[in-house]
């Protein structure tokens, strides 16, 4: 990592030995979108992934892993998590549920281990990028292994 400290996200993949790579970048202004992160740090739009905090009826706090581009479809995220309905958490919710702010939510290191749904897509990619856990720093590692770490499922999530 070029400029400040290690997320909890990155110690936890250096605890367990998952290799990564970390990549910090300068964010500037407010756009947080996928096409601007891909455009400042050099990272391809196809390999980022976001994560959403969503809230099911039935089962509560659950993260989202998806394209960078793409929007959760809510309707199938209740289908494959067991709820009648899932939604978006407000952000004045997401620090106080993850630890993390808007943009710099990681699906590694939230304070509590919600659980992780995964987009299908990432599995046919060698290599995702998600947040490390603070805004303008990437974590690049192998789709299997944050599965593996998280006990994450996958599924189609994203809209048509």
């Amino acid at each position: 990592m070029k400029r400040g400290g290690k997320t909890n996200a990155i110690r936890y993949l250096e605890r367990l030995g998952i290799p990564h790579e970390t990549l910090e970048y300068e964010m500037d202004g407010g756009d947080l979108s996928a096409p601007h992160v891909a455009a400042v740090s050099g990272i391809p739009l196809d390999m980022l992934y976001k994560t959403i905090v969503c809230r099911g009826d039935k089962t509560g706090v659950m993260l989202a892993c998806i394209p960078g581009e793409a929007e959760v479809d809510m309707k199938k995220l209740a289908r494959v998590s067991g709820n009648k309905k899932t939604e978006s958490v407000p952000l004045k919710e997401i620090l106080a549920l993850t630890g993390y702010v808007r943009g710099g939510v990681s699906p590694i290191g939230c304070k509590k281990d919600y659980p992780l749904y995964i987009d299908d897509t990432a599995m046919v990619k060698e290599r995702i990028s998600i947040s490390a856990g603070k805004r303008g720093c990437q974590i690049i590692m192998k789709p299997d292994d944050l599965v593996d770490i998280r006990k994450a499922t996958i599924a189609a999530l994203v809209k048509a």
